[in-house]
């Protein structure tokens, strides 16, 4: 797996447990993360105000990974971005909302 973001297709990384992941916001995921969570500009509303839950970001997140780990649940996952720290989700996440916003 490729732990390098291509920054120019708005992708980012996110270290879990250890691991650099690379998410890559892409229409598919997009679709998908919208399908579970709702529309995505509430979503960047949400967030804007504070107001994003833990397990939103996970999910935007999991949608997102390019080549998720083999063996990679979305438990697991979700308890190692957790363990992370919001701290270290937040670039990643606004990354991803900076392409949600600028549609590209």
């Amino acid at each position: 797996m490729s732990d390098v973001a291509n920054f120019a297709r708005g992708e980012a990384t996110l270290r879990v447990a250890g691991e650099v992941l690379v998410l890559r916001p892409s229409f598919a995921a997009l679709v998908a993360a919208e399908q579970e969570l709702g529309p995505l500009f509430a979503l960047v509303e949400r967030a804007a105000e504070g107001r994003l839950a833990l397990g939103e970001m996970v999910a935007l997140f999991w949608h997102c990974l390019k080549e998720p780990p083999a063996g990679l649940t979305r438990a697991r996952f979700g308890e190692g971005v957790a363990d992370a720290g919001l701290a270290a989700a937040t670039p990643a996440l606004r990354v991803l909302i900076g392409q949600i916003l600028s549609g590209r």
